[in-house]
């Protein structure tokens, strides 16, 4: 098990060699993945490789993003300080510590209540006290906190539900993994007076959403 100086190190190396040589530029983005303790979010035999460029198993099926896929979905959200985030899969939890360490709100559903309640339990240990955590069906949004300034999905999409985008405020941005089960691409969704426009970015793997306006299971 490293130290905290250790694991301090493995950050700065991460953030180093894996984020900013591949384009990673928000300086907000970089210094907050320098702080957050991504070793927390993994389960202890995997804390030695928490840093290292690849997704990691949590368990239940599910996994931690990539550090690079955390950075890029997390800039193209284009935060700011006042907005209020819905994040669709909570998993660890470190995305989600990601944005509350960036924004006013975050509200975070998370189906399998396992996974939502150790997250809870590890990030309000770290003192975040602006996040909402949510136990449901993610692909159904969550209407009775809309709108919301920008939506994250951490789950492989078929299609953008529509719920969520209805959800979205006007000028709104939406990022998510869109594809079939197995690929996706990373899309970015803005909501304009004149309705939806959208970007497509780099190629990702993400396990399936699965709920009613998603993947069967």
């Amino acid at each position: 098990m490293g130290t905290i100086d250790d694991y301090k190190y493995q950050r700065d190396v991460m953030v180093d060699t894996q984020l900013i040589p591949r384009g990673i530029s928000d300086k907000r983005v970089l210094d907050t993945m320098r702080t957050i303790p991504r070793h927390l979010f993994v389960p202890k035999d995997y804390a030695h490789s928490a840093y290292n460029d690849m997704a990691l198993p949590i368990g239940e099926g599910q996994t931690i993003s990539q550090p690079y896929m955390v950075a890029v979905m997390t800039e193209k959200l284009a935060l700011t300080p006042e907005c209020k985030v819905l994040e669709i899969g909570t998993g660890s939890g470190y995305q989600t510590a990601v944005l509350a360490s960036l924004v006013k709100e975050v509200y975070t559903i998370e189906r399998i209540e396992s996974l939502s309640k150790k997250a809870e339990q590890i990030l309000k240990s770290l003192g975040f006290k602006n996040i909402h955590f949510i136990v449901g069906d993610g692909s159904l949004g969550y209407p009775d906190a809309k709108p919301y300034d920008r939506v994250i999905i951490t789950a492989g999409a078929p299609a953008i539900p529509q719920p969520i985008k209805e959800q979205l405020a006007e000028g709104g941005i939406i990022v998510a993994p869109v594809g079939d089960r197995y690929s996706q691409t990373l899309v970015v969704v803005r909501k304009t007076k004149e309705g939806f426009s959208t970007e497509y970015s780099t190629g990702c793997v993400f396990v399936p959403l699965v709920g009613r306006h998603g993947w069967v299971s």
